[in-house]
């Protein structure tokens, strides 16, 4: 009697079918594929910001580069080549700037001067322009003076003007701003007497050097999401004749 009414209990108690295992699995994957793609799309997203600051930190970096570089700049005064005439040493075209600046990429404002030429080149594919500089190591007047090949009249002004060799690309050229729709160079001069207004020009013919550098540049496909390339203006705090003998040269 005892064991009849045991096995009635036993047969009595629930339990899970087949069926009833297979649609709790099924729904667990299907929970775990949810999961997973929520993962994905939260991975992707932080990715695609992440990717967005970090071009938006290049950006502001190689602008802040480059008004360190400008506002860096020293009343170098050197011996122009075979000629031996003694010039304010600064080169200043509408797509080539050279002149001597505390200011080096390597060592910031704690390194040896360097000679810095900072021009435009075509971008990759022929796609737009990008801004390159050159960094070479300051040797003293004599050394910087070897860049400088003599005077020559301006194309436009056709007064006579320091003439330069021509800056080459290399393996250690280093890109500030790249595909670019384009990029050119403005100079900051005193105007006419008697009001001596200040006045921009792309092509720096005076001796000495201008009031202000100006960077006109713009991205070749503006996007709004992202910070953009825009025009650097950088004083120059120079108040130096370099007609006057100083002693320190």
């Amino acid at each position: 009697m005892k064991r009849t009414l045991r096995r009635k209990r036993l047969h009595g108690q629930a339990g899970l079918t087949l069926i009833e295992v297979l649609v709790a699995i099924t729904l667990l994957s299907l929970l775990s594929v949810g999961m997973l793609i929520a993962m994905q799309i939260g991975l992707a997203a932080f990715s695609k910001t992440d990717r967005k600051l970090m071009d938006n930190r290049r950006v502001s970096g190689a602008q802040r580069l480059v008004e360190q570089e400008l506002e860096g700049l020293m009343p170098v005064v050197a011996p122009c080549g075979r000629t031996g005439i003694k010039v304010g040493f600064f080169q200043g075209e509408a797509q080539v700037i050279r002149l001597v600046s505390s200011f080096s990429l390597q060592q910031a404002w704690r390194g040896q001067p360097q000679v810095l030429e900072l021009f435009v080149i075509g971008g990759d594919q022929g796609r737009g322009v990008r801004l390159v500089v050159n960094e070479i190591p300051y040797a003293g007047p004599m050394a910087a003076g070897q860049l400088c090949t003599g005077m020559a009249p301006d194309p436009i002004t056709q007064t006579p003007a320091l003439s330069f060799i021509p800056v080459v690309p290399g393996p250690s050229s280093f890109v500030l701003a790249d595909q670019l729709a384009y990029c050119h160079f403005a100079f900051l001069s005193p105007g006419p007497p008697p009001n001596n207004l200040p006045a921009w020009t792309q092509r720096w013919a005076k001796p000495g050097w201008p009031m202000a550098v100006r960077i006109d540049m713009a991205p070749l496909e503006p996007d709004p999401s992202r910070l953009q390339p825009i025009s650097v203006v950088a004083p120059v705090y120079i108040h130096r004749s370099p007609e006057i003998p100083y002693a320190d040269y």
